[in-house]
This record gives structure tokens, C-alpha cells and sequence, in this order.
């Protein structure tokens, strides 16, 4: 391990660490978003609940590097434009997430939600104000799954140019160099376990009658 490159190249560690961030972190918020609601109306609709969670599966089973060189076709972008990984990761989370919100809301008690009709609450005041919170723990593991998966996949995209800490594994491959091998390793397993942290401190914070049980 050549310690003098790490401190060399500390500024370029950082941002490349930063694009990273974000063309992982991006499609995290985006495909929850979208998530959502299809999650909701599979909960509620049945027979569009294999549909959604069929075609959303499929989703995942399109190699990331095809994923990234076909979206320019459909976005009008150009191949090293950032935008192709973030669309095609936004793809990738929504076919983990869309499962994970059904089975979340899924596993909210039938009779909870009888409860919350009965005094008063309309289908939408109940989904975000009930079923919502309490499928909260099953959607943060989903997210966190997700984000291992997106840290991971966007380092492919280095082999088209995009920049970000893929880099280090590509150049390091060409030039034989094992300090930039760890570099790019170590660096995308803590930004990995920095998302995961986020995530379950988010789900802590947004589910407080899980903290008092626990204790």
C-alpha cells in the first residue's frame, strides 16, 4: 500500500467520493418516491400486484452496463452524461423497492387498519398516516439493500468514463497499481456502511414507539 497516493490524490478521493454519493444516493430517493404510490396499489389492487411486482423484478435482471449505454436512446442524453446512471439506477432501486412496499404495507394488521376507518380516516390519511409509519422498518430494509446495491453497480460505470470511484478500479487494472485497487475498494465499503447508518437512523427517528419497546 503506497500511503504518499492517498495523500496525493486525497482531494480527488473526495470528490470522486462525492459523485459516487450521488449517482447512488439520487435514485435511492427518486425510486422510493416512485415506489410508493406502485407499492400502494399493489397492497390494494390485487390483480395488478403480480403485475407490478413481475415487471418490476424483471427490471433488475438487464445488465448495468447495457442498462447505462441504452439510456441515451430514451433520454436524448449523451453517454457520459451523469443523468444515464442516475435514470438507470433509479431503475434498478425501484425494482428492489416496489416489492418492499407491498410486503411493508402488507404486514400492517388488518384489523389496525379497521381501527383507523372506523374513527374517521379516509383511505389516503390512512395510508400516510398509519399504514405509512408502520411499514416503515420493512421499506428501511429494503432501502438498505438498495443501497448497497447502488454503491456497488455504479462502479461499472467507470468503464464508459463516468466519473466516480469505479475509476480507481479501472486505472488500477490498466496500470497494475494494487494502491488504487484499495483505494477504490475501501472507499465504496464505507460509503456502503454510511448509507446503511443514514437509513437506520432515518427508519429510528420516523419509528420512536420502536425505540420504547426496545428499551
Amino acid at each position: 500500500m503506497d500511503w504518499s497516493y492517498v495523500g496525493d490524490n486525497w482531494s480527488d478521493i473526495l470528490d470522486r467520493t462525492w459523485q459516487h454519493t450521488l449517482l447512488a444516493g439520487i435514485p435511492l430517493i427518486i425510486g422510493l418516491l416512485i415506489a410508493l404510490p406502485l407499492g400502494w396499489l399493489g397492497q390494494r389492487v390485487r390483480w395488478l400486484k403480480p403485475v407490478l411486482l413481475s415487471g418490476s423484478g424483471l427490471l433488475y435482471t438487464i445488465p448495468s452496463l447495457v442498462l447505462f449505454v441504452v439510456m441515451p436512446i430514451f433520454l436524448g442524453t449523451k453517454i457520459l452524461d451523469p443523468v444515464n446512471v442516475i435514470a438507470a439506477m433509479t431503475v434498478y432501486t425501484l425494482a428492489l423497492l416496489v416489492r418492499t412496499v407491498t410486503d411493508g404495507l402488507e404486514a400492517v394488521p388488518e384489523s389496525t387498519r379497521q381501527a383507523a376507518t372506523a374513527i374517521g380516516y379516509p383511505p389516503v390519511k390512512r395510508f400516510l398516516g398509519v399504514e405509512l409509519p408502520l411499514a416503515v422498518p420493512v421499506i428501511a430494509s429494503g432501502l438498505r439493500v438498495a443501497a448497497v446495491s447502488n454503491v456497488s453497480i455504479v462502479s461499472v460505470a467507470a468503464l464508459l468514463g463516468i466519473p466516480q470511484l469505479g475509476y480507481y478500479l479501472t486505472d488500477a487494472y490498466k496500470r497494475g497499481y494494487w494502491t488504487e485497487i484499495w483505494v477504490g475498494i475501501v472507499t465504496c465499503v464505507v460509503l456502503a456502511l454510511l448509507f446503511d447508518l443514514v437509513i437506520q437512523l432515518v427508519a429510528r427517528f420516523l419509528t420512536p414507539w420502536a425505540r420504547v419497546r426496545a428499551s
